[in-house]
């Protein structure tokens, strides 16, 4: 069986995804499987956040966004939401050290005004100590819909149009992504989801309309480095034609 170094060497440098996206599922049923609580599973998951982000930065990609908490999440029992809560903030912190040492950025996308203030801000902080790093951006989506993000991001072109900063029919694509949270960063290449569900579930609905969609059984917590670079590689043996035929995509190679 090829080793991780050596699944690594076979990927092409030159394709692999700049953003990668992924909905990290399965934490608590792994944890059901495994006889625990629910938290026991995502407090399991933290180590594979870990893992992940130390492969998909040593591979070359660019962008790592994680769906950390949607905004349907803060449904759940209190007492869940209370130990997530902790744990994202103890886990990042943990880890700050470690992502500064690695020139990995910390960043954070959604509605935190649902966010309580311990959470808040000491996640601030670990984003401030962690942005002079150049290397790989890891973004949280926190307390996010991709609903929600559309709507804030039509209700501040609705704000231009009514003060008279812009022409509604000057409203397109390019305008609508320059307001949403993920402005700074490309879309996504390629999304990844665990657990089994094959669905996307709120997330990035807008910028994954032309991302690769890869799905797995594995639940979050057994979910490798060579998983990670095994769903680059699919993603490399695909033709992305964007609407074009496979000749047009020859072409311009």
């Amino acid at each position: 069986m090829a080793s991780l170094s050596d699944k690594i060497q076979q990927l092409d440098p030159t394709r692999i995804p700049r953003h990668v996206a992924i909905i990290m599922d399965g934490n608590g049923r792994w944890a059901k499987q495994h006889g625990h609580e629910r938290s026991f599973g995502h407090e399991n998951g933290v180590s594979t956040v870990r893992q992940v982000t130390e492969i998909a930065s040593e591979v070359g990609v660019e962008y790592l966004t994680l769906y950390t908490f949607s905004t349907e999440n803060w449904n759940r029992p209190q007492e869940e939401v209370d130990a997530l809560m902790n744990l994202i903030v103890v886990s990042i912190e943990q880890q700050t050290p470690d992502l500064i040492k690695n020139n990995v950025r910390l960043t954070a996308i959604g509605d935190m005004s649902r966010m309580p203030e311990f959470a808040a801000s000491r996640l601030a902080k670990c984003m401030e100590d962690t942005s002079h790093c150049t290397g790989l951006v890891l973004c949280l989506a926190l307390s996010y819909s991709s609903r929600w993000e559309i709507v804030e991001a039509c209700r501040q072109l609705a704000r231009e149009v009514a003060s008279g900063q812009m022409k509604a029919e000057d409203i397109d694509d390019m305008a609508l992504s320059a307001r949403m949270a993920t402005r700074e960063m490309p879309d996504p290449d390629l999304l990844i989801r665990t657990g089994g569900d094959l669905r996307v579930s709120n997330y990035l609905l807008w910028q994954i309309a032309y991302s690769e969609l890869y799905f797995t059984s594995k639940y979050w917590p057994d979910f490798t480095k060579e998983d990670f670079v095994e769903a680059i590689a699919d993603y490399q043996a695909r033709e992305r034609r964007y609407g074009k035929t496979s000749e047009q995509v020859n072409d311009e190679q």
